[in-house]
């Protein structure tokens, strides 16, 4: 966001890794594409010519490769230990909050926990930039929290994507944001075969319209949140003797936090080493805070959202825990630090 919405030319602020289409355009449409990873894209290029047509390169998300933080480092151009939506699951004030339902279980806590609280800082640099996303979705808390001060333009169908995004263009808009999340949603509930595949080829078709549609002169770029993991009913259950040192457990299948019930961090490594450490990195806080994972700067009340010990899946595997549940069994997932996980799209192209 800083380069794209910064004054001026933007061929005198991209930095190097910008894909070039941008350079000369007149005006840009940011197409993200939740859960599309770099590596499951590039291990499928019959089934997306125009992606696989586009210019660019990976590049890394944020840490925990999951959707609320990601989104949220996107609109706002900062690292999780800015921004403070440091999860999918969190602690405030004592509670685990889902941050993309903005609910504490089943009770929604939007004026307890007010979204431009939780995350104080304007999207969008605070320019209101058109948001090309899924009707129902404007009103949610975590909406507010990553897309406020934004120009909602709400789509029932995915059709309407190009349709609305070249329509602000023309209306004079330099910078245009676009959301779907049907590669994110297919992938949870189907995983990698037949259904990824198909809905794959319908995101491509979706990024072909919009370049077909948008005036000329516009660039179209193309990123994601994530990737996927297809773990199936690969799920681990801790042992007793685990979560017997544990007080509650935020985050993530694959990047599951564990809030320590003593002071003895050290027993609870231990522990957790001996009995997952053939499957997952074991990350205390603190060394996470040292190695800069959520960015160089992450304040004391942002550190307390966090657990003491991170559980970070390397394989295939998600960690169980009864209160991180929904409707069905998730088959692919995301959250940890793998490749699959990280590397993401960012691809551009020059409508001339």
């Amino acid at each position: 966001m800083p380069a794209l919405l910064a004054p001026g030319a933007w061929d005198e602020t991209m930095p190097h890794w910008m894909p070039d289409a941008v350079r000369a355009a007149d005006a840009a449409v940011l197409f993200v594409l939740d859960g599309l990873g770099w590596d499951q894209l590039i291990a499928r290029p019959a089934l997306a010519p125009t992606l696989m047509s586009m210019q660019g390169r990976s590049i890394q998300t944020v840490a925990p490769t999951t959707t609320a933080t990601a989104l949220s480092s996107i609109t706002t151009g900062l690292t999780p230990g800015e921004h403070g939506l440091i999860g999918y699951r969190m602690v405030l004030g004592g509670e685990v909050m889902n941050v993309l339902r903005w609910a504490v279980g089943t009770q929604h806590v939007r004026r307890s926990q007010p979204p431009s609280s939780v995350q104080p800082f304007q999207p969008f640099l605070g320019q209101q930039v058109p948001v090309v996303a899924q009707g129902e979705l404007q009103e949610s808390g975590f909406s507010e929290a990553h897309l406020r001060g934004s120009n909602p333009v709400g789509w029932r169908s995915p059709s309407s994507i190009a349709v609305e995004a070249a329509s602000q263009v023309r209306a004079g808009e330099r910078f245009v944001y676009c959301y779907y999340n049907g590669v994110d949603k297919i992938a949870h509930e189907r995983g990698f075969g037949d259904f990824y595949d198909a809905e794959l080829r319908f995101a491509d078709a979706l990024v072909a319209d919009l370049i077909d549609t948008v005036p000329a002169g516009t660039a179209v770029l193309v990123t994601a949140d994530h990737g996927q993991v297809h773990v199936g009913d690969r799920v681990v259950h801790p042992s007793s003797e685990l979560l017997g040192r544990v007080t509650m457990q935020s985050g993530e299948g694959r990047f599951r936090w564990l809030h320590c019930a003593a002071p003895d961090i050290a027993g609870l490594i231990d522990v957790a080493e001996s009995e997952v450490g053939e499957i997952a990195w074991v990350v205390s806080k603190e060394q996470m805070l040292d190695e800069g994972w959520f960015g160089p700067t992450v304040s004391p009340p942002i550190q307390r959202r966090l657990g003491d010990v991170a559980l970070c899946a390397f394989e295939p595997v998600s960690f169980y825990e009864p209160a991180d549940s929904g409707p069905f069994e998730l088959v692919c997932r995301h959250g940890s630090m793998t490749s699959a996980e990280v590397n993401v799209p960012l691809l551009g192209a020059f409508v001339g």
